[in-house]
């Protein structure tokens, strides 16, 4: 093990072991005072760079992430290793990854700063009043067309706390809450890891869309053989393109796919624009209905639910920000009675245990 560097007299460094056959009166008090001042003080930045070189293992992306410049990252993981007297990153072979050390020390990183959350939020709530930081994970249109007017509620009564939002698809939104860089996930559901309490809040369907003029506009609703004549445009990913490509291999159809596309919004200005036709929840088009850009056509024969869910995870401690969070999300989006019922768990003094909670019941929590 190396030993304990520490600074004394003129700059020069001596080690602790240094410090044993040292007599306790050759040392002023002053002296001593100097002898154990650390070589580098290890903070809690320090720790939140490690913690996202660590996560994105590379340099540069966790530069970029943390708004400082690729040296300045590198030489505040040296001063943590130099600190701890042990390589935390293995910088070879072109790729960054954690040292035995790195591992064991990645978890106390994370208590720390999971700590330091706790007893700032601990101490703002003895006021009982909410505040903090929350972090929000959703799609694309879930933020644009779903999630605002909760925040803007949220924001109206609630100020003192700070809102983040992360834009991710769905697995990168789970992936987000496990490991710990959001708080909250809306999404899609079903979701099956057990790790997880999942909270709905808002009912939705797929819906067909085409331009004003298209022939399928003119329709009451449409059935999928009819919107198979036509080119389609598809997501690349998620669960509305497993649900679709589901239904037409029952329906045992081949449907004429002219574009993949990774983005809500890009899907509509493509249908806008005549490239094809396409599916997508009911709430992400009525900004557009109302401008005449678009026509909602609906499913004759089936019905494609696209429920959303606000998910955390249940060994997490929840703030008094956060439990307002829940209370003001399914009061604005639950506008379905069966949803006045919410499956919640991991709220304090009930860690292990899930249960439903009415909303007034759930009020008695915060």
């Amino acid at each position: 093990m190396l030993p304990i560097r520490t600074v004394y007299d003129s700059g020069r460094i001596k080690s602790a072991h240094a410090l044993a056959i040292t007599p306790e009166n050759y040392l002023s008090a002053n002296e001593r005072k100097n002898y154990w001042q650390p070589a580098h003080d290890m903070d809690f930045d320090q720790l939140e760079t490690f913690l996202e070189v660590a996560r994105l293992c590379s340099f540069s992306r966790a530069a970029e992430k943390r708004f400082r410049t690729q040296p300045a990252v590198s030489s505040q993981i040296r001063a943590l290793e130099e600190e701890v007297g042990a390589r935390l990153l293995d910088r070879s072979g072109g790729k960054v990854s954690l040292t035995a050390a790195g591992k064991l020390f990645l978890k106390y990183a994370e208590n720390a700063i999971e700590e330091r959350k706790a007893v700032c939020v601990a101490i703002a709530e003895t006021e009982r009043i909410p505040r903090g930081e929350i972090v929000v994970g959703a799609n694309e249109g879930t933020c644009l067309h779903v999630l605002p007017e909760v925040f803007a509620e949220f924001k109206k009564n609630y100020p003192d706390v700070a809102v983040g939002i992360k834009r991710a698809d769905y697995a990168k939104t789970l992936d987000s809450l496990i490991d710990n860089s959001v708080d909250f996930g809306v999404v899609s559901l079903p979701v099956t890891d057990a790790r997880l309490t999942v909270v709905p809040i808002h009912r939705d369907e797929l819906v067909i869309i085409a331009p004003p003029h298209h022939p399928l506009a003119r329709l009451k609703s449409a059935t999928i053989e009819e919107v198979g004549a036509f080119p389609l445009l598809m997501p690349k990913s998620g669960h509305t393109r497993d649900a679709l490509e589901n239904l037409f291999h029952e329906r045992r159809m081949k449907p004429q796919v002219s574009m993949e596309l990774d983005s809500s919004e890009l899907l509509k200005r493509f249908v806008a624009a005549d490239v094809g036709v396409g599916f997508i929840a009911r709430s992400n088009v009525a900004e557009d209905v109302r401008a005449n850009t678009l026509a909602i056509i609906p499913i004759a024969d089936a019905h494609i639910r696209r429920d959303l869910a606000l998910v955390f995870r249940k060994d997490k401690a929840l703030s008094r920000a956060a439990l307002v969070f829940i209370e003001t999300a399914v009061k604005i989006k639950a506008l379905d009675p069966a949803l006045e019922k919410v499956r919640v768990g991991n709220f304090p003094k009930d860690r292990h245990r899930q249960q439903t909670l009415n909303i007034s019941e759930f009020e008695t929590r915060i």
